[in-house]
């Protein structure tokens, strides 16, 4: 299923729903990709300050995968 993503708030519903389709708590996905849970929660919830690189990594650890586009063509 392919998604557009153009909040915080909308990536961070969208690594709640595949974190739980998945069946991971977010104490699992945070042992999984090492960072806190803390941060897990804030990700979810649309934290805009989150850091980038723990973002990409729990996204692709979850088998989300993201693309890019500009859309001036």
């Amino acid at each position: 299923m392919e998604r557009r993503i153009l909040t915080a708030k909308e990536l961070g519903a969208l690594v709640r729903e595949t974190r739980k389709s998945q069946d991971f708590t977010q104490y699992d996905l945070a042992g999984i990709t090492g960072v806190g849970r803390r941060f897990i929660s804030d990700l979810e919830n649309g934290k805009e300050t989150a850091q980038l690189g723990k973002v990409l990594h729990i996204v692709s650890s979850l088998g989300i995968v993201m693309t890019a586009s500009h859309k001036w063509k």
